[in-house]
């Protein structure tokens, strides 16, 4: 080596620093986009899983119509009345007329 001459580093600090720093904003900014791919992919999940529950409910929806309509049924309520409660057509002296 020579007198007087210093050695000097191949990296001076501040290029380090700033290879550190856009090194972290990198990953960071990677980080942050499977993040985001993460959370849309959970979302889809959730819109799927309530369009699939949506659809059940209004099958179940169609289904309890239909039954609510049959529990309606005339002939129904009818034939309860006459064969499990004992009552009978009213006579037409037992009907009175309100206008």
């Amino acid at each position: 080596m020579e007198r007087g001459r210093e050695v000097r580093p191949v990296f001076r600090t501040s290029t380090l620093f700033v290879l550190a720093a856009f090194l972290l904003v990198l990953i960071g900014s990677a980080l942050i986009y499977v993040w985001s791919r993460i959370q849309v992919i959970r979302a889809g999940y959730e819109i799927s899983d309530a369009v699939k529950t949506g659809r059940g409910l209004v099958q179940e929806n169609g289904r309890l119509r239909v039954e609510v309509a049959s529990l309606k049924s005339y002939d129904r309520i009818e034939k309860i009345a006459i064969e499990d409660l004992g009552l009978s057509k009213p006579r037409s002296d037992q009907v009175i007329l309100i206008r």
